[in-house]
């Protein structure tokens, strides 16, 4: 397995539960009630996101260098910086193998 890093973007919404964002990787979205369980549906996104890509043959981004917040749609927003560990070779191999037969 590989060990990748992104920011994720974690934004508190009106109805409760939060929004997760990983900018870096356009189309990984996710959420969760709470605080933790948001932290860790964003890490089995990444890692399916980062799988799905290397399935397709796709390259795996790397993570942004900066980040600008417009405030305007949440009055709380949280930055954090998510580790994930994602079998990238082994979803491409499985994926060639899969074509071939």
């Amino acid at each position: 397995m590989i060990s990748y890093r992104y920011t994720v973007i974690l934004e508190r919404n009106d109805e409760g539960g939060y929004t997760v964002t990983a900018p870096a990787l356009k189309g990984c979205i996710t959420q969760g009630d709470t605080f933790a369980e948001a932290l860790e549906n964003a890490r089995e996104a990444l890692q399916t996101h980062l799988e799905g890509l290397s399935i397709l043959g796709k390259r795996i981004p790397t993570d942004i260098k900066a980040v600008r917040l417009g405030t305007d749609t949440s009055d709380e927003i949280f930055v954090v910086k998510v580790n994930v560990d994602a079998d990238t070779k082994r979803a491409a191999r499985e994926a060639r193998l899969a074509a071939a037969a």
